[in-house]
């Protein structure tokens, strides 16, 4: 799929990677971008065609789908980290992270794959993690919302093959927005995330690992459960030691 004089709708796009992604579609030279946010007044960014939505709502994403007929690369970004445990977290605060991260996902894609369809097959790209091959304190329950959002992808990308949309799953560690902010760890910039996943977008890709750490992380997943979960504690230890 060729960027230039594509018509795109991202989700999320208001801040982080949601906005550097609208940017460089702009800087592309896509011809129209949606940038959608649940409060579409925080959308600052000039030559673009604001929506409000929030994919947590099947009638908003619903409303989106009419509104935007013509797209082609539908980039699933919108997500949330809610801290909640596994066990004794709150179950509402998880149920909200799957409903946002996994179903709020594949509810876009199931509203906009017949445009897809229609404009030519076109793309999906949904950002996923590191966080789906491991968890942690504090991070259990974004952990299942995107291991869950990841083999979601997978699965609509062999239900899309016959209409020729490619479905792209993109991981990376931690970017350097709002979300990660308290990590004082190296992180991949929002810039270079979006060029990844872009550059893999036009290159047909359906799996982007976009930095060392989601690379590392699968290349572990072949270890034993014990094994994996040392690797991955001296992994984090290392991180945080600079």
């Amino acid at each position: 799929m060729d960027i230039n004089n594509s018509v795109a709708l991202v989700t999320g796009a208001n801040r982080g990677l949601g906005r550097a992604f609208v940017q460089r579609l702009l800087d592309r030279g896509a011809r129209k971008v949606y940038a959608t946010a649940r409060r579409p007044a925080t959308v600052d960014l000039p030559g673009v065609e604001v929506l409000p939505l929030d994919i947590a709502d099947p009638a908003s994403v619903r409303a989106a789908a009419e509104a935007a007929p013509d797209v082609a690369l539908l980039i699933n970004n919108a997500g949330i980290s809610t801290g909640a445990g596994l066990v004794t977290g709150s179950l509402d605060r998880l149920r909200q992270e799957l409903e946002t991260n996994m179903f709020g996902h594949l509810e876009m894609i199931r509203q906009f794959a017949p445009a897809l369809a229609r404009n030519g097959g076109g793309a999906i790209v949904n950002v996923l993690s590191a966080m789906s091959w491991f968890g942690g304190k504090g991070a259990n329950a974004y952990h299942l919302s995107k291991a869950a959002a990841w083999a979601m992808t997978n699965g609509v990308r062999l239900e899309l093959a016959e209409q020729g949309t490619l479905v792209t799953a993109v991981h990376l560690g931690l970017a350097d927005t709002d979300m990660a902010a308290a990590w004082p760890v190296a992180k991949i910039a929002p810039w270079d995330l979006a060029d990844a996943a872009l550059d893999g977008v036009e290159a047909g890709s359906a799996e982007i690992l976009a930095d060392q750490w989601s690379r590392d992380v699968k290349a572990r997943l072949p270890l034993t459960p014990e094994e994996f979960n040392a690797a991955m504690d001296r992994a984090l230890a290392a991180l945080m030691a600079g």
